[in-house]
């Protein structure tokens, strides 16, 4: 029987001091948990910049190309105009 107490102390203080663990990992789980949701969040404007960036050279490169067929209509009526001629 005095074995099975000084067991059930040797558990007791085992839990205590898990349980001090587990606290101080709870803090400096908080810590760790608030720098992933900063990277997260670093990572969500990173990837928007990039999209905006992407839009705007997809943008840069239709009007180009835009730019492109209409020089290139007036070069064909201009040529149609000098053949008239």
């Amino acid at each position: 029987m005095k074995g099975d107490q000084e067991e059930g102390r040797g558990l007791e203080k085992t839990e205590d001091k898990e349980e001090e663990m587990n606290g101080e990992q709870g803090e400096e789980g908080r810590g760790e948990k608030e720098k992933k949701e900063e990277k997260e969040q670093e990572k969500k404007e990173k990837e928007k910049e990039q999209e905006k960036k992407k839009e705007q050279e997809e943008k840069k490169e239709k009007e180009q190309e835009e730019k492109k067929e209409k020089e290139q209509e007036e070069k064909k009526e201009k040529e149609k105009e000098e053949n008239k001629e």
